[in-house]
């Protein structure tokens, strides 16, 4: 049975305890918020027979809690985080998993010190397309992989802290995006160069827009550009995508939309024509945000690390901190 804490009352708390509502293995023991009023709110909410808190080592002490999720904001994470692996709890939770390198360092540190486990949500790994893409690569239809390409483009009127963040589109979206792209490379990252800037028209405090082009360790060479502040012809959440080849290349909308187109073979010309390659979207039934809610329990109770584990996380922490460092500097930052 996990004893859970929920820190965090906002707006995402609410996809995270719906989800666990549903399983017969855990029991909501503590809601936690540093306004304790919110806690109340989602206590009544949800019908819930438990301890509201305002402060998380109170929670974890009087709930004897197995488990912390955390949803607070990410200025807050290190503290949960820390606070919960070090009284014997293992942790899950929103990303980013923090806002700066020394913050993400230490949390794996508590993780590795206290032998408990911190995975990090990132539900668009979930996703039919993703784990085609992943399996098409792996076997080889576009032989080397030279480039990856997104793009983002969405005008999202949050409101509420996103609006003040100084890195928003980088710290609290790329996040998503670099991790996806690590997925695809099947690599690490080692340099990335960009260039952050807040657009004409923009709403939020922070820069909403960048440009950023990552090196990994297998040659890859991976192209970025989004913005949080663009109306009109919106990309999917998911972003387009064009992962080119020596042989071919494919191209995903972020949706339904996926294809691939390999040379002919012994075929010559100044542009040699191509083969369309059909792609069948995998089945592999609950994705998303649920199926990684699936897998971070699933690891938890196989007593494994879960896939997307706070170390794992971390390298695609490193692209945005050394993103946020690129831009800042106009240099190229190895990382």
């Amino acid at each position: 049975m996990f004893k859970v804490i929920l820190a965090g009352c906002g707006g995402m708390g609410n996809a995270w305890i719906s989800y666990m509502l549903n399983r017969k293995d855990v029991e909501i023991a503590g809601l936690c918020d540093i306004i304790v009023e919110r806690a109340e709110d989602y206590k009544q909410r949800y019908n819930l027979n438990c301890g509201t808190y305002d402060n998380i080592n109170k929670a974890i002490e009087a709930c004897k809690a197995n488990l912390v999720v955390d949803c607070t904001t990410p200025d807050a994470h290190e503290l949960i985080v820390t606070a919960a692996l070090y009284a014997g709890a293992d942790v899950i939770g929103e990303k980013p998993m923090a806002e700066t390198r020394g913050q993400a360092l230490r949390e794996i540190e508590a993780a590795d010190k206290s032998g408990r486990s911190y995975a990090v949500m990132q539900n668009r790994i979930y996703l039919p397309g993703m784990r085609t893409v992943r399996k098409a690569l792996r076997e080889n239809i576009l032989g080397r992989v030279g480039s990856v390409s997104s793009d983002f483009f969405i005008g999202a009127h949050f409101g509420g802290f996103r609006d003040l963040m100084d890195n928003v589109l980088i710290l609290d979206m790329a996040v998503h995006t670099f991790y996806q792209a690590r997925f695809i490379a099947d690599a690490n990252p080692v340099s990335v160069y960009c260039h952050e800037f807040n657009p004409a028209g923009s709403w939020y405090k922070g820069n909403a827009s960048a440009v950023a082009i990552f090196e990994f360790d297998n040659g890859c060479v991976y192209d970025y550009r989004g913005s949080w502040c663009a109306e009109g012809h919106n990309t999917s959440w998911e972003c387009d995508w064009r992962i080119i080849g020596e042989k071919g290349t494919i191209k995903w909308d972020g949706g339904a939309n996926l294809t691939a187109q390999v040379r002919k073979e012994g075929e010559t010309g100044f542009i040699v024509p191509s083969d369309e390659i059909k792609l069948d979207m995998l089945d592999i039934g609950r994705h998303g945000h649920e199926g990684c809610f699936d897998e971070m329990f699933s690891a938890l109770i196989e007593n494994r690390r879960a896939e997307t584990d706070c170390r794992e996380n971390y390298f695609a922490m490193n692209m945005v901190y050394g993103a946020i460092e690129s831009a800042a500097s106009g240099k190229k930052v190895m990382l």
